[in-house]
């Protein structure tokens, strides 16, 4: 799947949140890379068989209280969404599939992510996410 397609993927993602929840989202940058950096994989503790389908970095909303920002420009939060461990992922889900089937995987993988990693911007940690991904049924 070449980029172009993989960022508008990444854009339905994020248009398939809540109303609600994109008018919270504060000062993000979304990107996308095609696999996680040396400093990402040290700074998550990742052995060499692990990867990581998307990351967040920054000062979750919950966490900036009110002089967050005050006296100066503030770097965006970032939230990157790695390329190619989605599309091995998805290939692993549905091996033999039809490329149909295949992107459709793709498409899910990449709203399931976009979905998780602003739910860390919203202050939720790893347990607090799997948790409402089990009850969303990701």
């Amino acid at each position: 799947m070449q980029r172009e397609e993989f960022e508008q993927l990444v854009a339905e993602g994020y248009d398939l949140l809540p109303e609600w929840v994109k008018k919270k989202i504060k000062n993000v940058a979304v990107l996308v890379e095609d696999e996680p950096s040396a400093e990402v994989r040290a700074r998550e503790g990742l052995g060499p068989h692990e990867t990581l389908l998307g990351y967040y970095h920054g000062v979750p909303l919950s966490e900036r209280g009110d002089v967050y920002g005050v006296g100066g420009a503030v770097l965006p939060d970032t939230i990157t969404i790695f390329q190619n461990p989605i599309l091995d992922a998805a290939a692993e889900d549905a091996p033999g599939a039809s490329e149909d089937i295949y992107k459709e995987c793709v498409r899910k993988m990449v709203a399931d992510t976009v979905w998780h990693e602003f739910a860390h911007h919203f202050g939720m940690d790893e347990h607090e996410v799997r948790m409402r991904e089990d009850e969303r049924g990701i």
